[in-house]
This record gives structure tokens, C-alpha cells and sequence, in this order.
């Protein structure tokens, strides 16, 4: 039995480490290993030294590879042609079958969900509609950075991967077909879909906002036709507005601008110009409005 690993994100050096610690490196062909400019930190840099100093051999994705029975992919951007005699494992950001798609964490946070996990599956011709070979879950409470939720998650990984790959060594690895009626999808996120929408209600975007902070490029909004990242912000209760306009700064709380929602009203507390690092608060003037 040899393993190929496909490892992305701190999830990939996560499972790197638990299958060194726990497993064997002996059991490893080698690791795969590839840079995503859509993120803050693809971790391509941390697996690709520990690989080095367990000397496993390591390529680019587009590089030929070695021979390998088993392929695990870990938060894998791009498809991965298996031969007839191998067998293609994927660990997935959500508990399939809901959030079969792109970015899932992303967007169950934004959704508030309060149990999320990854699921091993064997991978299939529809993107996630594999057999799932296991699960691991966890509860967690709002409010939460996407950076907080990945460090509570990575330990899931780990145990998962020991579990599979233990499986797979014992040769009794066993899989069950998904629950087509429970499936649901999470849509590729691309630059439009940083923008909070300020009709939304205080409590989503708060949600937003800490989704999509690191290791992610941060929301985003428009202010006097310049794109800021909006970095940290708080809810706050909200007054009654006669003539309610989203996005219009309502009060300023010192260097803060309080900004009017769908309902509720957020506080803006840090904010940088998407092209450099400096601090944008305070705002130049009261009269603004964030599109």
C-alpha cells in the first residue's frame, strides 16, 4: 500500500503531521503540493518544508508522479485523474451530503450553522456525490472567525485521516452511499461574492465578515468608489429609522462608523483600503454610505 497526498491549506499540514505521527511516512509515495493566490496563506510554504524534512518526495500538480494505490486529497482545488487501479479519496469541508461543492466552511458559517465537520468519501464523476467513508463533527457558537472554526476543525481531520488510512492498511475500509434528498450545494466564490450586501440583516453580515477574514481576502465594500476590507465589527441594537437607507453611516462611535443595515446596525471597528495595509479609520467624513 502506497499513499499519494494532495495537500492544500492548514488542513493539509494538519493531516501531514497526524499521518507522520500516526501512521508512517514509510506509507507515503510522495505529497502533491500547489499555491492559490485566492487566499491570504495556502500553507504551501509549511507543508512543503515538513515533507522536506520527513523526506517524502515532492511534486507540483502539473509534475508525472510516482506509482501510489490510494490518493487522499486535503482541500484540493483541481481535478485529479486516478488510473483504473486507484482509489481517489477526498476530504470535504462540510458533512456530506450538504454543502457538496466550493468553499463550504465559508458559507455554513455564513449561515450560522452550529455543527459543521469534514467527510471522507471516495470521489465520483459529480463533484462530492462519492460513497462517504466516515465523518467528524463539531458544535460550535457564534460568534466565531473563520480562523478560529479551521483551528477547531484541523484535529478533525487528523483523527479522520488516521481512521481511513488505518482502514485502508487493515484492508477493511467500508463506505455508504449518500442521501440524495439531503443533498445541498455551496457555489465556486469569486471577487463579486467578498461584497456584503447591506440589506441583509446586523447578525449575517457580522457572520460574513468573520467568514471570510483569514486566511480568505476579507469582505469587501464601497466606499466613495474605493474597495476597503472590512476586518473586525460588532452588532449593535437597532433605533428606529424614518427613512431607513442601507449603508449610510448612521453615528460615529469615536473612529467608529456605525452603519444602517437591513435591520440591526454594525459597527465598524477595523478597515483597510483593499491595495494597502494602513488603517482606514476614521473615515473622511460622516455623510458616507458603503455600497
Amino acid at each position: 500500500m502506497k499513499f499519494g497526498l494532495y495537500l492544500m491549506t492548514s488542513k493539509g499540514l494538519a493531516t501531514l503531521q497526524s499521518f507522520a505521527a500516526n501512521i508512517s511516512v514509510n506509507y507515503i509515495s510522495y505529497i502533491v503540493v500547489a499555491q492559490d493566490p485566492n487566499v491570504s496563506n495556502d500553507y504551501y510554504h509549511d507543508i512543503t518544508v515538513l515533507a522536506k524534512s520527513l523526506n517524502i518526495p515532492l511534486y507540483e500538480r502539473y509534475q508525472s508522479l510516482p506509482d501510489a494505490t490510494h490518493l487522499i486529497a486535503v482541500s484540493w482545488r483541481w481535478l485529479i485523474e486516478a488510473n483504473p487501479d486507484q482509489k481517489l479519496i477526498v476530504f470535504h469541508d462540510s458533512l456530506l451530503p450538504r454543502y457538496r461543492g466550493f468553499s463550504p466552511l465559508p458559507s455554513a458559517l455564513i449561515n450560522g450553522e452550529r455543527l459543521v465537520g469534514v467527510t471522507a468519501l471516495m470521489a465520483s464523476e459529480e463533484y462530492d456525490r462519492g460513497p462517504v467513508i466516515g465523518q467528524e463533527a463539531i458544535e460550535i457558537s457564534y460568534p466565531i472567525t473563520i480562523s478560529e472554526a479551521i483551528e477547531l476543525l484541523e484535529p478533525c481531520y487528523q483523527k479522520l485521516a488516521v481512521e481511513v488510512a488505518s482502514s485502508i492498511l487493515r484492508g477493511d475500509m467500508v463506505s455508504t452511499v449518500q442521501n440524495e434528498a439531503n443533498a445541498t450545494y455551496s457555489l465556486w466564490r469569486d471577487e463579486q461574492d467578498y461584497f456584503i450586501d447591506w440589506t441583509w440583516d446586523a447578525e449575517r453580515i457580522k457572520r460574513f465578515v468573520d467568514s471570510l477574514g483569514f486566511p480568505y481576502k476579507g469582505a469587501a465594500t464601497i466606499l466613495e468608489g474605493e474597495t476597503f476590507r472590512i476586518r473586525e465589527c460588532e452588532t449593535l441594537n437597532d433605533v428606529y429609522i424614518e427613512n431607513r437607507s442601507v449603508g449610510k453611516v448612521i453615528f460615529m462611535h469615536g473612529d467608529f462608523p456605525v452603519v444602517v443595515c437591513g435591520t440591526g446596525l454594525i459597527k465598524i471597528r477595523s478597515m483597510d483600503k483593499d491595495d494597502s495595509t494602513g488603517s482606514a479609520l476614521p473615515i473622511k467624513k460622516f455623510r458616507s454610505r458603503f455600497v
